[in-house]
C-alpha cells in the first residue's frame, strides 16, 4: 500500500470513527440502527469515490486531502469553513440528541430515503470529480487551471455545492430526525456565502470565468438560482 492510499484510508477510518463517537455518545446508546446504517452508507459511498479517484486522478485526491478551515488561503473562506465544520458536527449531534430524548419520530421509509440522498450526494460529487480535475477542497486558482464548462458545469456553475447540499440534507433524515433538518436552513446561507465569494476569486484570477458566468446563468438549481 503506497503512502497516498494509506493516508486516504486512515483519514476515512478516523473520520467515520469520530462521526460514530459523536453520534452514539450524544444518543447515549449503541441501539440506534439508523446511525449504524448511515455510517455504513457514508463509509461505502466514500470508499467508492476514493477508489475512483485513486484509479483516475490521484493529483485531485491529493488536493482534496488538503482541506479544512486552516487550509484556506482567504480569511473569509477560513471563517466560512469553520462555520461549516461546526454545522456538520451539529448535523450529527442534533439527530442523536433527538433520538435520546424522543423529540421526533420518523418512519422507516423516510429514514431509508435519507440514506438514498446521502448516496446520491456522493454520486453527484463523484461526477464533479470526473469532470473537473481542479475541484480542490479549498478556494484557489492553481497553475494551468482552465474553466470547466462541460457535464454538470454546463447546467449550473457550482454542481459540487448542489451535490453537497443533497448529501447534507440526507444526513438528518438518515439519522431519523425531523428537527435536525432545520440546520440545513442555517447551513444554506453559509454555503451560498462561500460560493459567491468563490466566484469573486475565480472571476479575478481565472481566465475565461466571467465569460462562463455569462453563458451559465444558474448557480445551484436550474431555473431557480
Amino acid at each position: 500500500m503506497d503512502g497516498l492510499i494509506a493516508k486516504t484510508v486512515a483519514s476515512l477510518i478516523i473520520v467515520v470513527l469520530v462521526m460514530g463517537g459523536l453520534i452514539f455518545g450524544a444518543a447515549g446508546s449503541l441501539h440506534y440502527w439508523q446511525a449504524w446504517l448511515f455510517l455504513i452508507t457514508y463509509f461505502a459511498a466514500s470508499v467508492g469515490v476514493l477508489i475512483d479517484l485513486l484509479r483516475r486522478d490521484r493529483a485531485l485526491l491529493e488536493r482534496r486531502m488538503r482541506g479544512g478551515p486552516f487550509a484556506e488561503k482567504e480569511p473569509v473562506q477560513r471563517l466560512i469553513m469553520t462555520i461549516v465544520s461546526v454545522s456538520f458536527v451539529g448535523l450529527l449531534l442534533l439527530p442523536a440528541l433527538d433520538r435520546c430524548f424522543g423529540w421526533s419520530q420518523m418512519a422507516v421509509p423516510a429514514v431509508l430515503g435519507g440514506d438514498v440522498l446521502v448516496v446520491l450526494g456522493f454520486l453527484g460529487i463523484g461526477r464533479v470529480f470526473r469532470e473537473n480535475s481542479y475541484a480542490a477542497a479549498t478556494v484557489e486558482v492553481v497553475r494551468d487551471q482552465v474553466v470547466i464548462s462541460t457535464g454538470p458545469y454546463a447546467v449550473v456553475r457550482h454542481p459540487m455545492y448542489a451535490a453537497a447540499l443533497v448529501l447534507l440534507a440526507g444526513i438528518p433524515i438518515a439519522l431519523g430526525s425531523w428537527w435536525a433538518l432545520l440546520l440545513i436552513v442555517a447551513i444554506l446561507p453559509i454555503l451560498i456565502w462561500r460560493l459567491l465569494h468563490e466566484e469573486i476569486v475565480l472571476a479575478a484570477h481565472l481566465s475565461g470565468y466571467t465569460e462562463y458566468q455569462a453563458r451559465v446563468r444558474w448557480r445551484l438549481l436550474p431555473c431557480v438560482w
